[in-house]
């Protein structure tokens, strides 16, 4: 047997090159509810080009395509879905995550992408001087309704790690608080939990429905503006900083941190949820390729080491800072004491 290596290949290189066939066909194959029809069973090219509306011939060309690249399988009787494909894309599953195309595919991203060479150059984004920054952007709107269902179960999981089963009267601000859900999963696990939701005032009407729908919008209040200009009060317990401070250079996120210090109690902690990459920046790979989403949709951000954190939070005055990794979840999170 031979241990030579194999011969150069050009495969990988056209294979990302038409990556964005792969994005397509995701995207036509959730716009025709295609794995929403194959939930219920086997389904075969004819049978899905009538629920779907389409012609038979585009549904078993789409349907081989996600085969292919792993969203389907191909029985003798014809398609399947996957585990992954099951949970996520089909409608009827409660963790479907096909509107967070909204999101993900939205004009602002795809265009900060388009002009990448540009932000390769000059270090940030082409967008604008701002990016996603700009204030009360619709893109952060988007993000809030699209990101709902996939953030519930990762909440509750934070909501646990941080509180356990502390049922004492304890007082939440989350910052940038999007959807909600972090500061209401504290909401659902603690009767005497209050929480207070800061982000812009269209994001925080997504926030509030959600509270609503599960019952704690009794609990629930709401503080509009930005993290950087408004007033937080005072006499938080724990303060939430999910995927907030990755938008920023070092010296905005201490300068706020400073600010989340002052808010806390004497003993309080502050919750960060993040893409936190080890020191090589290219592990977790879902960690590490995340900073070139900040390069390009962001005029200084990015994916933080652990070090770069505990480092932020000495500086901002915080006593130590603890890494956790929650399985499953390919983020991490950091509890900084004050």
């Amino acid at each position: 047997m031979s241990n030579q290596p194999s011969p150069p290949s050009p495969a990988h290189f056209f294979n990302t090159v038409n990556a964005y066939q792969n994005t397509a066909a995701i995207k036509a194959a959730v716009e025709l509810e295609v794995f929403t029809a194959i939930g219920s069973g086997i389904e075969s090219a004819v049978s899905l080009a009538q629920k779907c509306q389409a012609s038979e011939r585009g549904m078993r060309m789409l349907c081989d395509y996600l085969t292919i690249i792993g969203f389907l399988t191909k029985e003798t009787d014809g398609y399947k879905l996957t585990p992954d494909s099951a949970k996520f894309l089909d409608k009827k599953s409660p963790a479907y995550a096909g509107d967070v195309m909204e999101f993900l595919l939205a004009d602002t991203i795809t265009q900060a992408f388009a002009n990448l060479t540009t932000a390769v150059r000059q270090g940030g984004t082409a967008l604008s001087a701002q990016g996603t920054l700009e204030s009360e952007h619709p893109v952060w709107v988007r993000f809030a309704r699209a990101m709902s269902p996939l953030m519930k179960m990762p909440a509750q999981l934070i909501a646990q790690l941080v509180n356990g089963d502390n049922q004492n009267h304890i007082k939440v601000l989350d910052i940038a608080a999007s959807h909600g859900l972090f500061g209401i999963a504290f909401a659902q696990q603690n009767p005497n939990a209050e929480i207070v939701a800061l982000d812009w005032e269209p994001v925080l009407e997504v926030a509030k429905d959600n509270a609503i729908k599960v019952g704690v919008g009794e609990r629930f209040q709401t503080i509009a503006g930005s993290a950087f200009d408004v007033d937080y009060g005072s006499d938080y317990d724990i303060i939430l900083l999910p995927n907030f401070l990755h938008h920023f250079d070092i010296p905005t996120c201490e300068q706020l941190l400073k600010k989340v210090r002052a808010a806390l109690k004497e003993n309080g902690r502050v919750m960060t949820f993040e893409f936190i990459p080890d020191s090589d920046r290219i592990h977790p790979p879902d960690a590490g390729v995340f900073s070139l989403t900040m390069l390009a949709t962001t005029p200084k951000g990015d994916a933080y080491t652990f070090a770069e954190y505990e480092q932020m939070f000495a500086n901002a005055g915080f006593r130590r800072s603890e890494l956790h990794s929650i399985a499953p979840l390919f983020q991490r999170v950091v509890i900084s004491y004050k």
